[in-house]
């Protein structure tokens, strides 16, 4: 699945934005998803915090890689649309770097507010351009994820889970 910029690198910020541990300084996370503004300071991480354990973390649930539920969807979307209301964003063209291209935020906005902008902008670009259950949680370790499968079946994070619960459930059978 090929996702544009937002959609793609804000979905797996807001996955690894949840998959972040409490203590974890988050502005190499942002900088290696491409947030290149000042990183916020302790204000601003608790408020990011804030809003990935209130706002982001209830769009990642685990969905077996199968399309949802009618329910389980309206769910899904109820809490991306959550995310748009608390974030706000509006889009707009942005010329800063020579090629258009869209941003969820005035150019001069604050990192915390870019980050809410551009990751409620994107999950939401993943359950309309996608498919809702592309928004997981790894069957072994509960990681979240953003499935750019091909296919759109995956239901672990990584090959290592896939490979690790295999061998777990080999050796249950042996």
């Amino acid at each position: 699945m090929q996702f544009n910029h937002y959609g793609g690198e804000a979905a797996r910020l807001a996955a690894a934005l949840v998959n972040a541990g409490p203590a974890d300084d988050l502005s190499p996370l942002l900088r290696a998803h491409g947030i290149h503004r000042p990183p916020p300071g302790p204000r601003g991480v608790r408020e990011l915090r804030a809003w990935v354990r209130e706002r982001l973390a209830p769009c990642f649930t685990a969905s077996g890689g199968r399309p949802l539920a009618p329910e389980a969807l309206a769910e899904r979307c109820a809490h991306v649309n959550s995310a748009l209301e608390q974030a706000a964003s509006l889009p707009r063209v942005s010329l800063h770097d020579g090629t258009p291209h869209l941003h969820y935020g005035p150019e001069d906005q604050e990192t915390v507010g870019h980050v809410k902008a551009s990751t409620a902008a994107a999950l939401a670009y993943v359950v309309c351009a996608s498919s809702a259950h592309r928004l997981g949680r790894c069957a072994r370790c509960g990681a979240a994820y953003v499935d750019t499968s091909r296919a759109g079946r995956r239901t672990y994070c990584t090959v290592r889970c896939a490979n690790n619960d295999a061998v777990a459930r080999h050796r249950g059978r042996a």
